[in-house]
């Protein structure tokens, strides 16, 4: 690997490191503040948590969109991130539910753009170099894991240092994305070309679906994990070291899903990942021991970290190459925007209705189905390799 190279992945490495770190300093704590700072109630966090994903549904979509069609990805890459660093100060100079409303809706505007964004210029990069994308994704893992561990500690001093900490880690990550290296310009192409697309294609669509059952409760479980980890007795110290191990698990993983992949095949891995989140919500369910609780986190870097890799190589593999951006924002939508929603507004009705077991139980049974499509992409894709073979 020449020093050109090794630059441009120690700049992407430093972009998922701080992006992340900020993700992590909010994000995990948010349903605690605004609970036990806030006093909001259970339907109250629900709907603020959950109207970021929805906004994503529709906006990760444009932002890809229009990186395609402009080939500005690392402009708006910059743009977004920098004003999604800036939206987060809301919570800390306005009150109530309405304006937090209100504040969740415009970050979650420009957030949308950043995960996918920055995903399909590090893709793209790390196939073209030959790089694991992994050894670069896995710095999001670790900067997460440092931020919900510290930003516990913190958090017991002031609970609203996760909203500094936010806007601090995304204005170095806006400063960073401007040395990333520049998305290879593709063919024009109109706003929904790469859309009409993508809807033909069969094998998109239902990974789609395994996209939604299984990633949106690991992402979901980011605000429910924190109130499940106080029931069982732990502390804001507690939860921060939750997240650190379950968190920091995700890098071993990551380091190695290349050559899994390459040893099993893509589908194969995914599958692995999404049987892992399904025993995952099942235990969690059966209301364990805090200690069983912080031993078992590993679970997630099994999970997360074999997923992640393996479901983004999968969009490239089978999109287009001009209209990567768009797959990737699509993809991240679904998981991201769709799946975060609608685990996390129904998580806020289980809960209030029922408790955060009853949670746990509602992510396993959908996680169950994106299971069963895994197995189903899995089996179509040997007799679609059979039907090649007889033809040849």
């Amino acid at each position: 690997m020449d020093r050109h190279v090794k630059r441009n992945i120690f700049t992407l490495q430093g972009f998922y490191l701080f992006v992340f770190f900020g993700i992590g300093s909010l994000f995990p704590l948010l349903s605690v503040y605004l609970s036990e700072v806030e006093n909001l109630n259970g339907y109250q966090i629900g709907l603020i948590l959950s109207i970021g994903p929805v906004i994503m549904i529709f906006f990760q979509p444009f932002w890809g969109m229009l990186a395609d069609m402009k080939n500005s990805h690392n402009a708006l890459l910059t743009l977004t991130t920098f004003v999604t660093g800036m939206a987060a100060l809301g919570y800390v100079f306005f009150d109530g539910f309405v304006s937090f409303m209100i504040i969740a809706t415009t970050l979650a505007i420009f957030q949308s753009a950043i995960i996918p964004l920055s995903d399909s210029i590090s893709l793209k990069y790390t196939s073209k170099t030959g790089v694991n994308y992994g050894n670069v994704r896995l710095f999001g893992s670790l900067g997460f894991g440092l931020a919900v561990f510290e930003m516990g500690r913190l958090s017991e001093w002031n609970p609203q240092v996760i909203f500094y900490a936010f806007f601090l880690t995304l204005l170095v990550s806006a400063a960073i994305s401007i040395k990333m290296p520049q998305e290879p310009s593709g063919r024009p192409t109109g706003l929904f070309s790469g859309m009409k697309d993508l809807m033909r294609m069969k094998k998109f669509l239902i990974f789609l679906g395994v996209t939604f059952m299984i990633f949106g409760p690991n992402l979901a479980n980011n605000f429910y994990f924190s109130l499940f980890v106080e029931d069982r007795g732990g502390t804001y110290t507690g939860i921060g070291i939750a997240f650190l191990i379950a968190v920091l698990s995700e890098i071993p993983f990551m380091r190695v899903a290349g050559s899994w992949i390459r040893r099993l095949g893509l589908l194969q891995v995914a599958f692995i990942a999404a049987i892992v989140s399904l025993i995952r919500w099942i235990f969690y369910f059966t209301e364990p021991d805090l200690s069983l609780v912080y031993a078992s986190a590993v679970i997630q870097g099994f999970s997360l970290g074999l997923f992640i890799p393996a479901g983004l190589q999968y969009i490239r593999d089978i999109t287009p190459l001009h209209i990567t951006a768009t797959a990737v924002t699509i993809y991240s939508a679904v998981g991201n925007g769709l799946g975060n929603w609608f685990f996390t507004f129904f998580g806020g009705i289980v809960f209030e209705e029922f408790n955060i077991y009853g949670v746990y139980l509602f992510f396993a049974s959908l996680t169950l189905m994106g299971v069963l499509l895994t197995v189903w992409l899995i089996k179509d894709e040997k007799r679609s390799h059979s039907k090649q073979i007889t033809t040849n």
